[in-house]
C-alpha cells in the first residue's frame, strides 16, 4: 500500500477518524488501533512476512526484559547477543545470502576452483532493515541502561511497527518514540495542519519530481551504452534528484502522518544538497541511519578517541557498513568507500564539524565561497550516486568513462528528451522553494503562513494541481528495497 495510492488515501482517514473519535481519547485503545492498522498496512504488501515482523518484535520484547532483569553482566550479554545474532541472522539470510554465496564462488574461481553454490529464491521482506534496526536500538539502549524495558507488549509493538515508518523509516529510537506511545495524546489542530502541509510537500516531491525523474533516469541508465557523455550526465542528475525527492518525500509524508496522530518522528533530511562539504552532507542525509551507525557502531569502535589511524579505520568501517546496509551489491560498497574517501580530508584536518550552521543563514544568497563549496559537494555526490544506481561496478565504470569522454561536449539526446523541459523547470522551481525554506523543518513549513488567506490557499491548490496533473507514472519508493 503505497503512500501515493488510492487505497492509502482511503485507509488513512478511516484510521484517523477511529483514532480520535472512536477511542474517546483512551491512549490504550488508540495503541491497539495503531497496532492493528500497522499490521494491516504491512500485510497489504505481503501477508506471508507478517510472521517475521511479529517474531522479531517478540524476540526483542522478551530479550529486552531479560536484559533488564538479569542479575549479572554475563547473563545480560547472553540475552543481548541472542537478539543481535538472531536479528542479523534473519537479515543476512533474506538480504545477503545469495550475494555472499556468489562472491565466495567468484573468489574461488580466481584461485582455480569451480564451485556452483545453490541460491535461495527469497523475496526480500519490505522494511526488514528498518524494523530490525528499531529492535536492535531498543535492546542496545537497554543494555547500556539508557531506558527501562517496555512491559506492555502492545505499546512496544507499536514502537516497532508504527505504520508511517514501518517500511522505509526514519529509524526511530526507543528513547524518543516510546515515551510518546505510552502517554495520553491530545489532538492539536495546529500540529495536524502542519502535518498536512508536510504530507502535501512530500507528495509533491515524490510524485512530481521523483517519479518524473525516474522515468528519464531509467531510460538513460538502462540503455547507457547507446548514449553520449552529456546524456549520461543528464541521467545522473535525474537520478540525483529522483533519490532525494523519493526518499525525503517519503520521510516528509511519514513525519506528517505521525503528527496527525499526535506524535513526532525523528527528522530524516535537512536539505542535504545545500551542504558545503561531505561531512555536512552526511549530517543532513538520512539522518536517522547516520546517527544510528554513529551511536551503535562508530562510538563502540572507539569513535575519534584513539588517534588518527583509529579514526580513519572507524570512518571507513561506518561507510562500508552503510553501503552494505543499502543492498547486497558491490556497487553499494564502492559507493560507501567513495563517501569515506570524500570525507577523509575533513577527518584528517579536523574540519568535519566546520559547517554546523545553516548555509547563508539569514541571507537571501550564499557567498561565492559557499556557492562553490556547495557546487563541489553536489558534484561529488552526483558522481557517487552513479555507483548507487548502476547495475554492477562494470556498468558504473563504463558509464563514468563515457561521461569523461569528448562526447560530454555534445548536445544531450535520448528518446523522449523533448518532454524534459517542463520537469527541468519544475526542478529549478523546487530548488528555489527548498532554498527559501532551508531554515525550517521542511521547505513549505512557513511559506505563505502570513499571506492573505486566499493567496495561501491558492498556493496549496497549485501544489495539488501539480500532483494530479504533472506527476510521472507511479514508481515504488526506492528505499522499499532496502
Amino acid at each position: 500500500m503505497l503512500f501515493t495510492s488510492i487505497s492509502f488515501a482511503i485507509f488513512l482517514p478511516i484510521v484517523f477518524i477511529l483514532y480520535w473519535f472512536a477511542t474517546k481519547g483512551n491512549f490504550r485503545l488508540q495503541n491497539i488501533l495503531l497496532l492493528v492498522s500497522s499490521y494491516f498496512f504491512y500485510a497489504c504488501w505481503d501477508w506471508r512476512f507478517m510472521f517475521l515482523l511479529i517474531f522479531s518484535t517478540l524476540l526483542d520484547y522478551y530479550t529486552g526484559i531479560k536484559i533488564h532483569d538479569a542479575t549479572n553482566r554475563r547473563l545480560k550479554m547472553f540475552w543481548l547477543w541472542l537478539s543481535i545474532v538472531v536479528n542479523l541472522g534473519f537479515l543476512g539470510v533474506f538480504k545477503y545470502y545469495n550475494f555472499f554465496a556468489a562472491s565466495f564462488a567468484e573468489g574461488l574461481s580466481l584461485l582455480g576452483f569451480k564451485l556452483n553454490p545453490s541460491s535461495l529464491k527469497l523475496i526480500l521482506p519490505v522494511g526488514i532493515s528498518f524494523y530490525t534496526f528499531h529492535g536492535l536500538s531498543y535492546v542496545l539502549d537497554l543494555y547500556k541502561g539508557r531506558i527501562k524495558p517496555e512491559r506492555n507488549f502492545v505499546d512496544y509493538s507499536v514502537f516497532v511497527s508504527f505504520f508511517p515508518l514501518l517500511v522505509a523509516g526514519p529509524i526511530e529510537r526507543a528513547t524518543h518514540l516510546l515515551p510518546q506511545i505510552v502517554k495520553k495524546r491530545e489532538f492539536d489542530y495546529s500540529k495536524a495542519v502542519d502535518g498536512l502541509r508536510q504530507i502535501l510537500w512530500g507528495l509533491f516531491k515524490k510524485i512530481v519530481i521523483a517519479d518524473n525523474c525516474a522515468e528519464y533516469a531509467n531510460i538513460i541508465f538502462n540503455n547507457s551504452a547507446n548514449y553520449s557523455g552529456s546524456t549520461l550526465l543528464l541521467g545522473a542528475l535525474f537520478f540525483t534528484f529522483q533519490i532525494y525527492c523519493d526518499f525525503s518525500g517519503y520521510s516528509d509524508i511519514a513525519l506528517g502522518i505521525a503528527r496527525l496522530f499526535g506524535m513526532e518522528l525523528l527528522r530524516n533530511f535537512a536539505f542535504p544538497y545545500f551542504s558545503r562539504d561531505i561531512a555536512e552532507f552526511w549530517r543532513r542525509w538520512h539522518i536517522s541511519l547516520s546517527s544510528w551507525f554513529k551511536d551503535y557502531l562508530y562510538f563502540p569502535l572507539g569513535g575519534s578517541k584513539g588517534g588518527m589511524l583509529l579514526k580513519i579505520r572507524n570512518t571507513f568501517i561506518i561507510f562500508i557498513v552503510s553501503g552494505f546496509w543499502h543492498g547486497a551489491n558491490w556497487t553499494f560498497i564502492v559507493w560507501g568507500l567513495l563517501n569515506a574517501l570524500y570525507i577523509m580530508p575533513s577527518i584528517i584536518f579536523n574540519t568535519n564539524r566546520a559547517h554546523l550552521d545553516i548555509v547563508a543563514k539569514g541571507r537571501y544568497l550564499p557567498t561565492l565561497r559557499e556557492f562553490l563549496s556547495m557546487g563541489l559537494t553536489f558534484s561529488l555526490t552526483v558522481f557517487a550516486w552513479i555507483f548507487f544506481r548502476a547495475i554492477d561496478v562494470t556498468h558504473a565504470v563504463n558509464y563514468i568513462s563515457e561521461i569523461f569522454s569528448s562526447s560530454l561536449f555534445t548536445i544531450p539526446y535520448f528518446v523522449g528528451i523533448g518532454l524534459t523541459p517542463p520537469i527541468i523547470l519544475t526542478i529549478i522551481l523546487f530548488l528555489i522553494v527548498e532554498w527559501i525554506g532551508r531554515e525550517e523543518q521542511y521547505a513549505i513549513a512557513q511559506l505563505g503562513i502570513k499571506w492573505y488567506r486566499p493567496i495561501r490557499w491558492a498556493m496549496y491548490y497549485a501544489i495539488i494541481f501539480a500532483i494530479y496533473n504533472l506527476g510521472g507514472s507511479e514508481q515504488q519508493f526506492i528505499y522499499f528495497q532496502f
